[in-house]
This record gives structure tokens, sequence and C-alpha cells, in this order.
């Protein structure tokens, strides 16, 4: 896979009227390991790891023995809050735990710039000028982002600083299900390579590279 040399610029309306030049930081070989890592390292912190179960010595009730030890003909029990009784503690359940996975600043940044150089070689990736853009209405975003008429899952890109109408872009595709906005500080290669489009800001786009470029 190689990755594109210009990407697709878009107008307030969703039309393309140029292109931009791909800067070095996303011109890099994507390998599958390191964007298989960070995928994995993603979903795994997200889990909160929080089931849990009680053992014998956490199960209420149990602390008498339930009958004598010889002599009644059934088989010997020191409570009945063991694991194999009914009601029970469980052997080997879950317990609260940390799914963490630690991956080093500089490999998180190569392999957002990998998720973006595979999805750009894919022509999932392309630039919008929103200087003119301020929807004032969903459907307004729509016919911007679905310009062709397709419901594709679109991942969108601001710069929250300098571009003027974030605010108001964000809110206009609130409801959307199949947008999600984010600012360019908060993409992840997750989401770059979960959805089928991924739209930047020029803001964002020049941002992001100088950011994964350093």
């Amino acid at each position: 896979m190689t990755s594109a040399s210009k990407l697709p610029l878009l107008d307030k309306s969703g039309k393309a009227v140029g292109t931009v030049e791909v800067p070095a930081a996303f011109a890099r070989e994507p390998k599958v390991a390191v964007l298989h890592f960070a995928v994995t390292r993603i979903l795994a912190n997200r889990r909160a790891g929080t089931a849990d179960t009680k053992t014998r010595g956490e199960v209420r009730g149990g602390g008498r023995k339930p009958w004598r030890q010889k002599g009644t003909g059934r088989a010997r029990h020191g409570s009945i809050r063991s694991p194999i009784w009914r009601k029970g503690g469980v052997v080997f359940g879950p317990h609260p735990r940390s799914y963490n996975i630690a991956m080093n600043r500089r490999a998180r940044r190569a392999a957002l710039a990998m998720a973006v150089a595979a999805k750009s070689a894919d022509g999932g990736v392309s630039v919008i000028d929103a200087s003119g853009l301020n929807p004032a209405k969903t459907k307004e975003l729509i016919s911007v982002l679905w310009s062709d008429g397709g419901a594709s899952r679109v991942l969108l890109v601001l710069h929250p600083a300098k571009d003027e109408h974030a605010a108001a872009i964000e809110r206009a595709g609130r409801n959307l299900r199949n947008l999600t906005v984010v600012a360019y500080g908060g993409t992840d290669p997750h989401s770059v390579l979960g959805h089928d489009r991924v739209i930047f800001t020029k803001h964002a786009y020049e941002a992001l590279a100088e950011v994964l470029g350093a």
C-alpha cells in the first residue's frame, strides 16, 4: 500500500475544487503490527474493569458447619458457602482490575500517522475549507458532508481554536448517527480506520501534520 500524494479539497458545498499536498508526516508506509497494537490498546483502555465476584470468604453466611463430620452418611462439609454449593463463592471469577496497555508517545504518533496514510491510500480522506461553512441546521451539514447522497460513516476533524464556526458545526452534527465530530487533538487510529470517510478542516489537517511530524 502506497500513501496518496494529494488529497481532494472540498468547498463549503462539499464539492471538490482543488487538491492539498500530503505532508511528510502522512506519507509513511503503514505497518500492520503497529496499527493493530494501537487499536488493541485503545479498545483495552476503554474497558472499565469493574466486574467482580465474591469468593467463599466474601459470600454472606456459612459460618456454621452444616452437619457433623461423621455418622450422617452424607459427604463432609464445612460451610454452605463452599464453591460446590448453590449460592456459594466463585473460585476463579473476575475481580476489579485495569486493562490499560502502555504505548510510548512516539509509537502512538506513528500509529496515527500510519492510520491517516492508510485511509488516504484508500481514497477515504479529504480536506474541507471551513472558512465559509456555518451550518445553522443539521440538514445544511448533511448536504455538505454527503453531497453525493450516500450514507457513509464520516469522521469530521475540526480545529476548535482556528475554525471560525467550529461550535456551530459540532452542534449541527450532534444528532447525526453516521457522523462523529472530534477536535484534531482527540483523533486516534481506531476512529480513523473505523469510519468510511475522514474529513479534516484545513486548519485541523495542518495542525495534526505539524504535531505528528515533530
